[in-house]
């Protein structure tokens, strides 16, 4: 039986901001509980909200990169449910006019494009946070009231692949625009999967999956997710495939059944009476459309046809905004593309991976990264020597200019090889003879000397060219 999986996706992110969104508590990420918490976030009486205007104006540039459309006035919805990490038994948000809606967008997929419908995106609310331990079960006001920006895709994925591909695009979007530093390992961003299959292009009966809080969880949710759909449509059982909220039980590689799914109706959403409509002013919209950076996708269309670089060069050099940008810094210093990329990629990458580094961290900058190149193009160091002065600049954090000692600078003058190459041959008369009786693999054997004469300094180039001379 031939099933189409269709999964819709509900992405979660915490946005960076230096308070919470409806009150002046810190906007902060710690591991000590219930410090970053005021009266607004506890839902103490007689509080009232107060909008966080930079966190409209981000979720309004993230709504223009959706390409959606901008309500007239900013409206909020209450959220009616009850559970023990929402305060309030509510939780502010937007329904009935989002920020954005009806949009789309294009990311790069297996070397083609992907273009994804966007139901909607809103700001909100985060909840508490909550820790089971044996019998008991902690929560952790820190995260409450921090603002959240849910994106709503439309059901048009139809593979894991497709799903991973525009998660990781939209991670870095919100990187590349600073509205959120989208740190899976601090828990900034989760997502509901939903999944349904059929047997045409009509829609099955849809089942969430809540809560998903990696990338690498998100595919085993849709794997284990539709096999057990499958499993049972095939056995002649899909009445017992029901639109209900699953979990993901990751020992067991399964979802679990949580409850039934509930509808907008459950939640009573009526419009937050505490905070007055606001008027989106069309000019100050506009600023926020022109000081969207370039974004991931339009800088890897211009590295691979501008620059020439593959694919893989370009999504490495796009794997986080900082590199990107240490990459257009070493450009301005007129470095070619490939070999600012070859450096970045290579040693530089090395290096931060080993030290758990951010590119930010190091000490060496596209300005020192040039004055290398330009010693190693005009034959100063040689690539070895050029690797070494960028690792012990890693290590000592010296000047580049300090490191260019006579150790490790390459031997170019002719006259100094000259007089090198002749005490060699002068002491290797046989190995002339035969190099030129046509054993010329010897002449491997006449660098190798050159080499070990110089300590490894000798500029291998020119070395070639004054043996070839000697030794016609």
């Amino acid at each position: 039986m031939n099933l189409i999986p269709t999964i819709g996706i509900e992405m979660h992110c915490e946005m960076k901001s230096n308070t919470k969104v409806f009150s002046k508590a810190q906007n902060t990420y710690t591991e000590e509980a219930n410090i970053h918490v005021n009266e607004v976030d506890i839902a103490l009486p007689g509080i009232l909200p107060t909008v966080n205007k930079e966190c409209v104006r981000k979720a309004i540039m993230a709504a223009l990169i959706l390409n959606c459309n901008i309500p007239e006035y900013l409206y909020f919805d209450r959220k009616n449910y009850y559970y023990p990490d929402l305060p309030k038994g509510y939780q502010i948000t937007q329904s009935h006019a989002p920020i954005g809606r009806n949009g789309h967008i294009t990311v790069p997929f297996k070397n083609q494009e992907l273009t994804v419908a966007i139901h909607d995106i809103h700001l909100e609310e985060d909840t508490a946070g909550m820790e089971h331990i044996k019998d008991a079960s902690y929560i952790n006001y820190n995260r409450a009231g921090i603002p959240l920006l849910e994106l709503v895709t439309e059901p048009c994925f139809h593979s894991k692949e497709e799903v991973i591909a525009f998660l990781e695009y939209i991670r870095r979007v919100y990187q590349y625009t600073d509205i959120s530093d989208a740190d899976i390992m601090k828990g900034q961003i989760r997502c509901d999967v939903n999944i349904s299959l059929s047997e045409n292009e009509a829609l099955g009966t849809r089942v969430e999956i809540k809560g998903v809080n990696s990338f690498s969880n998100i595919a085993l949710v849709i794997d284990a997710e539709i096999k057990r759909q499958k499993e049972l449509i095939e056995n002649g059982k899909s009445d017992e495939i029901i639109q209900e909220t699953r979990g993901f039980d990751e020992e067991n590689n399964r979802t679990t059944r949580l409850r039934n799914k509930a509808n907008a109706e459950d939640y009573r959403y009526f419009i937050e009476p505490n905070i007055p409509k606001i008027k989106l002013d069309s000019t100050w919209i506009e600023e926020i459309k022109q000081s969207i950076p370039v974004l991931p996708y339009e800088r890897l269309k211009k590295y691979t046809n501008e620059y020439n670089l593959s694919i893989t060069d370009a999504n490495n050099l796009l794997k986080d905004k900082e590199t990107s940008d240490y990459f257009e810094e070493c450009l301005k210093e007129n470095i070619k593309p490939q070999t600012a990329c070859n450096w970045i990629t290579g040693s530089i990458t090395a290096y931060l991976n080993k030290e758990f580094l951010k590119i930010t961290d190091l000490s060496l900058k596209p300005k020192d990264l040039k004055l290398i190149v330009e010693k190693l193009e005009s034959g100063v160091i040689s690539s070895k020597q050029a690797k070494e002065i960028v690792e012990k600049s890693f290590e000592t954090k010296q000047k580049i200019e300090d490191l260019m000692t006579d150790d490790l600078v390459q031997i170019s003058d002719e006259n100094t090889l000259e007089t090198i190459i002749d005490e060699i041959l002068s002491k290797n008369e046989s190995q002339i003879t035969e190099y030129k009786n046509g054993k010329t693999n010897l002449f491997g054997f006449f660098v190798g000397n050159v080499m070990k004469q110089t300590n490894g300094k000798a500029n291998p180039v020119k070395t070639k060219e004054i043996l070839e001379r000697k030794l016609k």
